[in-house]
């Protein structure tokens, strides 16, 4: 078990000490299973400096990138531009998942409790309606009943779109190979990810599915520092690495890659959010994206006004 004021400590570390303590992860993750790894990777600026550093250690290490056809154009073609990485591909393309499930909207914790949520009485059903109570007998920081409304949507809602597209396709790899993975996860980026760190640290042994995520204490900062220190190739959606008048680091295009058509947090974003960015940047995708469904879209417009999204 680690605390919080241990993942603080980390995270103000300095570039070159995250760099030594990963790259120590890392060995210790390969030397345990034998070689026996792969590096996760996305194409996005993360696993970019992931693999970087893992191929640093050892060159051959092989790298899986899940193809879901909802990368950028950009991030696809930087894959193809790599050495020794394995393509898999999901069972089903998005139209599919979102048909078969609903479309990934707020976060993933929110559209799993929407899509759990429909039955009365039901804890998550008791979550939307802000009924679940701490044993103290104040509100749950688990309530969400702010998005209540989307019980009553004209669409479906799910989580399961990541699980299907990405995970399950690692997963057959990982079993049909017997590799373990290394993920290039922040603890930063969500609740859940600083909680698997905080009790599993960065080479998770234990459980099911062993995973390593040896840049757990990373920030976006350090990623960025690292691209731009080592001058190491990116995909060029990103645009470039700039200093910011703060003293930190930014990128002059997009800041986070991911699938194009995910709206998860697009409801934080200020403007130009990421689908008023899309129709600059990428207008044909943005168009498939917003086509109704019955024109072979995605149909996300309505979606997306539904929650109060500007798409333009």
């Amino acid at each position: 078990m680690h605390s919080k004021e241990q993942l603080e400590e980390m995270q103000r570390l300095p570039l070159h000490r995250k760099i030594q303590i990963t790259t120590a992860r890392i060995i210790e993750w390969y030397q345990h299973y034998n070689g026996m790894v792969y590096v996760a990777f996305s194409g996005g600026k993360d696993s970019t400096v992931l693999l970087d550093i893992a191929r640093r250690i050892y060159p051959d290490i092989p790298a899986v990138f899940s193809d879901t056809g909802l990368e950028f154009p950009e991030v696809r073609d930087f894959v193809k531009s790599l050495p020794n990485i394995t393509i898999v591909r999901p069972e089903m393309n998005f139209r599919k998942v979102i048909e078969t499930y609903g479309y990934p909207v707020v976060s993933k914790r929110v559209a799993d409790t929407v899509e759990y949520g429909h039955k009365p009485g039901s804890f998550r059903w008791r979550e939307l309606h802000g009924e679940i109570k701490r044993s103290n007998g104040t509100p749950s920081e688990f309530n969400c009943e702010k998005w209540c409304y989307l019980l009553d949507a004209p669409f479906k809602v799910s989580s399961r779109c990541c699980s299907v597209m990405k995970k399950r396709p690692m997963e057959k790899y990982a079993k049909m190979t017997g590799r373990r993975p290394i993920i290039a996860t922040m603890a930063n980026e969500s609740r859940s990810r600083r909680a698997a760190w905080l009790k599993l640290g960065c080479n998770a042994f234990s459980g099911k599915k062993p995973s390593s995520q040896p840049m757990s204490f990373w920030t976006e900062e350090d990623v960025l520092e690292y691209l731009y220190t080592y001058q190491v190739p990116y995909a060029s959606v990103y645009g470039e690495i700039v200093r910011t008048d703060g003293g930190g680091w930014t990128t002059t295009g997009e800041k986070r890659t991911g699938c194009v058509f995910c709206a998860f947090g697009a409801h934080l974003e200020k403007a130009p959010n990421r689908f008023q960015r899309l129709k600059i940047t990428h207008p044909k995708l943005w168009s498939y994206c917003m086509k109704p469904w019955e024109e072979h879209g995605l149909g996300m417009q309505k979606v997306l006004e539904y929650i109060g999204i500007p798409i333009e």
